[in-house]
């Protein structure tokens, strides 16, 4: 598991990344915002970044949830 940073509403919290190798995925996790989302190695970067952006939206306001789908994007390609 990994561990990065990231501000959310003003404030520096954790983003948990869990990458299970064997079965293909990332689970990212930001509990501040009770939000986790799954992602399978499958998807391309657009449709990540869409998907991710629509769901952080929900949680988080325009700009933060855009932020957020950036770096989390990174993460996810670099792991």
């Amino acid at each position: 598991m990994k561990i990065r940073k990231a501000i959310i509403n003003n404030q520096q919290e954790k983003i948990y990344l869990y990458e299970n190798k064997k079965e293909e995925y990332t689970i990212i996790a930001i509990p501040i915002i009770e939000w986790s989302f799954k992602v399978d190695y499958e998807l391309d970067a657009e449709t990540l970044k869409s998907i991710l952006n629509s769901s952080l939206k929900s949680h988080t306001n325009a700009d933060t949830s855009q932020d957020l789908t950036n770096k989390i994007s990174q993460w996810v390609r670099e792991m």
